[in-house]
């Protein structure tokens, strides 16, 4: 059920149920047990960044001065209102965090950096570089079959 919505989660749950080789009745109890447990957080529509002049893809370290737990919290909360960073991870290592950015342009960034990503909470080092080109890109998880 998962792979099937991973590809296309507007697909029909009759068609669902075909493809997984159950009845409809079980396939959405399946689903909606899924939903209520957190396996399934929503449904998207994806978008061509390019096509929406949002070409550049921008991978940033961010080293942080201080480590404890109101300082990271503080870091976290900031990140979620600054709608051009798309992802944000906890990293192992000498740096605390990765960003990924999607803008439009080299100026865009460049004018996000000086205005927001330098003002966040305790920042001591941001390290930024560019992504070149895209070689893969999905959201499809890797389920093993059963």
């Amino acid at each position: 059920i998962l792979r099937v919505l991973q590809q296309d989660a507007t697909v029909s749950m009759a068609d669902l149920s075909q493809r997984v080789g159950l009845s409809h009745t079980p396939c959405w109890r399946r689903v909606k047990r899924m939903e209520a447990d957190g396996i399934i957080l929503g449904k998207v529509t994806l978008l061509n960044s390019k096509k929406l002049n949002l070409g550049v893809s921008v991978f940033i370290y961010v080293t942080l001065k201080n480590h404890d737990g109101d300082s990271l919290t503080d870091f976290e909360n900031a990140v979620q209102n600054i709608d051009e960073i798309v992802e944000c991870h906890t990293t192992s290592g000498e740096k605390d965090y990765l960003l990924k950015v999607i803008v439009e342009s080299i100026e865009e960034y460049e004018f996000l950096l000086k205005t927001k990503l330098t003002h966040l909470p305790l920042v001591d080092h941001l390290s930024s570089t560019f992504a070149l080109k895209q070689v893969k890109n999905t959201t499809e998880l890797p389920i093993k079959r059963q």
